[in-house]
């Protein structure tokens, strides 16, 4: 069950996770996969499978723009990831969201009332 748990709640949210890495400047995929997994102390730590459906989403919502990069040298293509404006406000309102759930979960589990 713990595991369940556990998957469901990062499952829920990735995609404000994903957001706010890309309000910091856009990122490639595997660099996202990367800054996820270091910054999270490997609690969060992506499979491609797993973070590639999450941005073609976020594009399908229209959060996020992609763009292939230039080739240069012997350095490949890559797909960069950039947050729109649409994505910047929803940003905003998931933080709002997860703050006043966090706050909640935390009364609760300290057995306190507003």
């Amino acid at each position: 069950m713990n595991d369940s748990f556990e998957r469901q709640l990062k499952k829920g949210v990735l995609d404000m996770l994903v957001l706010k890495l890309l309000s910091e400047g856009p990122k490639y995929g595997y660099q996202l996969i990367q800054e996820l997994k270091q910054r999270s102390g490997d609690i969060f730590s992506l499979k491609d499978g797993t973070l590639y459906p999450i941005l073609y989403r976020l594009e399908d919502s229209a959060y996020v723009e992609s763009k292939w990069s230039a080739a240069e040298g012997r350095q490949v293509p890559r797909k960069y990831y950039e947050i729109t404006k649409e994505g910047i406000a929803t940003l905003k309102d998931m933080r709002e969201s997860w703050s006043n759930i966090n706050g909640g979960i935390t009364q609760v589990m300290k057995g306190e009332t507003k």
